[in-house]
C-alpha cells in the first residue's frame, strides 16, 4: 500500500463515488456520461497504481467479463435497461471500482478480525431480503432467490469468503441507489426465457456479481505468471500474494 493511501480512504472514496456518479447520471446527456466515464477511468487507474500486480490483474478480469455481460444482457437482450438505453461509459471502469471496493472491505483489519460475524450478518441479511423478494415483494423475485443461493455457495466454498461479503455490501448499495434513482431498470421478467420473474433490483444481485469475483481470483495468478514468463521474469511469490481470503471460525 502506497504511503498516504489507506484502505479506509479508498473504501470511503468508492462509497462517495457511487452515489455521486449515479446522481449526476439522473440528468446527464451522452456527453455528460462520457465525462463521467473519463473521470471513473481516471479514478480506477489511480486506485490501481496503489495496488499489487495481482490485484490489478484481478480487476482487469472483472472489467473484461463485466463489459461482455453488460453489452449482452443490457445492450442486446435488455434484461435491464439504462436510462438512455445504452450502457453508460462509466459502467465499464465502474465494475473495476466495485470489485476494488469489495476487495478493500474484505481486507480491512476490523473485518478480518470479525470474519465469522461478518459472514453470519451477510447470510442473515441476504436471507431476509431474498425471502421478502420471493414471498412478499410486489414483484415476485425468483432471479434474486437464485442469486441468493449462488451467494450462499460462494460463502460456503469460495476461496475468498470475505470478498463475497464485501461484494454483497457494495453491490447491494449500488443496485438500490441505481434503481431507486431510475439510472437503470430491471424488467419484470427475464427477456431470454420469458418466464423468470425479477425484482427491481433482484434482491441479491451480489450473488450474480460473485461470478466476476470468482473468475478474478482464479484467473489472475495465471495471467500474471504468464506475463512474467513472456517477459522472461520468474516470480514464484506471485501465487502467494495476499488475497481477501478468510475462513470463518
Amino acid at each position: 500500500m502506497t504511503r498516504g493511501w489507506t484502505d479506509v480512504k479508498a473504501l470511503c472514496l468508492a462509497l462517495v463515488w457511487i452515489p455521486s456518479t449515479l446522481w449526476l447520471d439522473r440528468s446527464a446527456s451522452l456527453v455528460g456520461q462520457l465525462a463521467l466515464g473519463a473521470m471513473t477511468w481516471a479514478l480506477l487507474l489511480w486506485w490501481l497504481s496503489h495496488e499489487s500486480r495481482l490485484v490489478r490483474a484481478q480487476t482487469a478480469v472483472v472489467v473484461a467479463i463485466a463489459a461482455v455481460i453488460e453489452l449482452v444482457f443490457s445492450g442486446w437482450l435488455g434484461v435491464y435497461v439504462y436510462r438512455l438505453e445504452h450502457v453508460p461509459a462509466y459502467v465499464f471502469p465502474g465494475h473495476g471500482l466495485i470489485y476494488l471496493a469489495a476487495f478493500t472491505f474484505a481486507r480491512l483489519p476490523v473485518v478480518r478480525r470479525n470474519a465469522s460475524t461478518a459472514v453470519r450478518a451477510a447470510v442473515v441479511a441476504a436471507t431476509a431480503w431474498a425471502l421478502w423478494g420471493l414471498v412478499l415483494s410486489p414483484r415476485h423475485d425468483v432471479l434474486g432467490f437464485f442469486w441468493y443461493l449462488c451467494l450462499l455457495a460462494f460463502l460456503r466454498w469460495g476461496r475468498s469468503t470475505l470478498l463475497y461479503v464485501g461484494a454483497f455490501v457494495v453491490v447491494s448499495y449500488l443496485e438500490i441507489l441505481g434503481t431507486t434513482w431510475g439510472v437503470w431498470t430491471w424488467m419484470p421478467r427475464d427477456t431470454i426465457l420469458g418466464w423468470v420473474p425479477m425484482g427491481n433490483p433482484p434482491s441479491i444481485a451480489a450473488g450474480g456479481y460473485g461470478w466476476f469475483d470468482l473468475y478474478a481470483v482464479l484467473l489472475a495468478p495465471t495471467i500474471v505468471a504468464a506475463w512474467d514468463r513472456r517477459r522472461g521474469v520468474t516470480d514464484p511469490d506471485v501465487l502467494d500474494e495476499v488475497e481477501a481470503d478468510a475462513t470463518p471460525a
